[in-house]
């Protein structure tokens, strides 16, 4: 069986990296790195900017943010360097990091570098070669929501995040946070989304009595796979928004992200995952086998299933704010309002409609 591994390619014209001031950096920061210095760049993503660094025999990753960046906040390269620090060693899904620096004069930000953990990446379709079928779907959508119920079940003491983050009134915190960055982000062409904002400040929940350790982007493509096993998750990435609060905020992620096969044709086709396959398991089977895992009690994933789509919301037009503002030359991004228009639909749907376990 052919191995199917997540290749990077040339970098993308304007995302290019100097070398020469790269290479003394990561000579001089990790031990034992020999050899001449290979740079290429992993095409896929939206946000951080990922490249593969090959050095003889060693294969790393280097995360920066992307250019002409405006939420700040959403790319902070120390913070993911912190917690995949704490977590490498006690949650077995954690690459090893290996080099931080805030020197923006070596490649004009902040950037972190890592081991690199081969394996398989599954994005808005199923790579060539790789067939799930009904059985394989299902058991990969149950790895899921496994390894994010073991994230959530960590103590945050044991590994020594507990001062990691602000857990009392994350909820409120987020929904404000989410709001303003929409606010900021706002285009001429972006849809009403008021009426959602009002909904989320009217009906948020208490927050629970467990803090957990959050993710902040938990979803198909930000898992590697065994490529030998494609059901069996060895990675998880990009922990760039990871903090500690309430783990339902989290599990609102994958779920909102989920376009399952008897959803509106608009949302199936602006997925990012194929979570739609046969097999796949529906957002509620998802949440039922989150609380088997985790003994959480939830009654009603209304309120969390809106927040987590407005949250994308949010995500899509600041993206598309930088293709608007030509802050990037990538061409994906123009298509980023049309999601906008869509998960918005989607919302105001979930308003109307519930979401009662």
């Amino acid at each position: 069986m052919s191995l199917i591994l997540d290749q990077p390619h040339a970098p993308r014209e304007g995302e290019e990296l100097d070398l020469a001031s790269i290479e003394p950096f990561l000579k001089d920061s990790i031990p034992g790195l020999d050899g001449p210095i290979e740079i290429s760049q992993f095409p896929s993503g939206h946000s951080n900017l990922t490249y593969s660094i090959k050095a003889g025999d060693r294969d790393l990753v280097l995360r920066r943010p992307p250019f002409g960046a405006k939420a700040k906040s959403a790319h902070d390269m120390g913070r993911e360097y912190r917690v995949m620090s704490a977590l490498h060693g006690k949650f077995p899904y954690c690459p090893k990091p290996l080099a931080y620096t805030e020197d923006a004069s070596i490649i004009g930000s902040q950037f972190y570098v890592m081991e690199r953990i081969k394996g398989t990446i599954i994005r808005k379709d199923l790579p060539e070669g790789l067939n799930l079928g009904p059985e394989k779907a299902r058991a990969l959508c149950l790895e899921m929501m496994d390894v994010l119920a073991q994230l959530h079940t960590l103590d945050i003491r044991e590994v020594g995040l507990e001062n990691f983050g602000k857990p009392k009134g994350y909820t409120q915190r987020q929904v404000q946070g989410w709001t303003r960055r929409y606010h900021n982000a706002k285009t001429p062409d972006t849809p009403d989304c008021e009426p959602i904002i009002k909904w989320l400040e009217a009906n948020m929940p208490p927050e629970p009595d467990r803090a957990s350790v959050l993710h902040g982007d938990f979803k198909m493509d930000n898992v590697i796979l065994d490529p030998q096993n494609p059901t069996k998750i060895i990675g998880v990435l990009d922990w760039e928004m990871s903090t500690t609060g309430n783990p339902l905020m989290d599990l609102a992620n994958p779920i909102s992200y989920w376009a399952q096969a008897d959803d509106d044709q608009d949302f199936i086709d602006i997925r990012m995952m194929p979570t739609h396959i046969p097999g796949a398991l529906t957002r509620k089977e998802l949440i039922e086998r989150y609380v088997e895992k985790t003994g959480f009690d939830i009654p009603d994933f209304t309120f969390y299933m809106c927040f987590g789509v407005f949250r994308l919301i949010v995500i899509d037009q600041q993206i598309y704010y930088r293709f608007y503002h030509g802050q990037t030359k990538d061409e994906r991004f123009a298509e980023f309002i049309h999601r906008v228009h869509v998960l918005t639909k989607k919302a105001n749907a979930i308003i109307q409609g519930g979401m009662d376990l």
